[in-house]
């Protein structure tokens, strides 16, 4: 049941982009759950599956990029209990070498470039607050290109990437259709 959804990447060049239906919903969210959850409990939980599909259609979703099946790690159970987000404004022609170079930090959990008011956007973890004002003034702060920083420190989180789910009215039902 692929559907096949021609569109343009970034580049201008043709890719296909994979729909999913019900069952590869209900597979990812168990997944989600328990990423090493049993094909035979996946099959059993998503209803009406054969041990056998169910590893199918998981391998499938893994080899057309859907989902990656990994270990997340958990700063704070390792005493990184503070997050900040730090926002750089970045010489124009520095953007992405900053990005890039943000990317390399261990400390670092997140590096985006951005449009708008600011140019790359960063999170961090850290220890302690004095952890986060010297990795902001004493090493992001002084990497070449960078014209400004902001750091606001984050001291609840609700939901973080590996908790977002595909909304269920982007699945495809049985016909072929959303």
């Amino acid at each position: 049941m692929k559907t096949i959804q021609f569109s343009k990447n970034r580049k201008g060049s043709a890719e296909f982009m994979y729909k999913i239906d019900k069952t590869d919903l209900a597979i990812i969210s168990l997944l989600m759950e328990d990423g090493r959850m049993p094909s035979a409990e996946i099959a059993r939980r998503a209803g009406n599956l054969s041990e056998r599909v169910a590893r199918y259609r998981i391998a499938r979703l893994i080899h057309e990029g859907v989902i990656k099946v990994s270990a997340i790690a958990s700063p704070q159970a390792v005493g990184f209990t503070v997050v900040a987000d730090v926002l750089l404004e970045v010489e124009s022609d520095s953007i992405l070498d900053v990005a890039r170079k943000m990317a390399e930090l261990e400390c670092v959990s997140y590096v985006a470039c951005s449009i708008g008011e600011t140019d790359v956007s960063v999170q961090i973890v850290a220890h302690d607050t004095v952890e986060v004002y010297h990795l902001v003034t004493e090493v992001i702060g002084k990497v070449p290109g960078v014209r400004k920083t902001t750091t606001s420190i984050v001291p609840l989180v609700l939901k973080d990437i590996y908790q977002w789910h595909i909304p269920a009215l982007s699945c495809i039902n049985d016909t072929g259709d959303k």
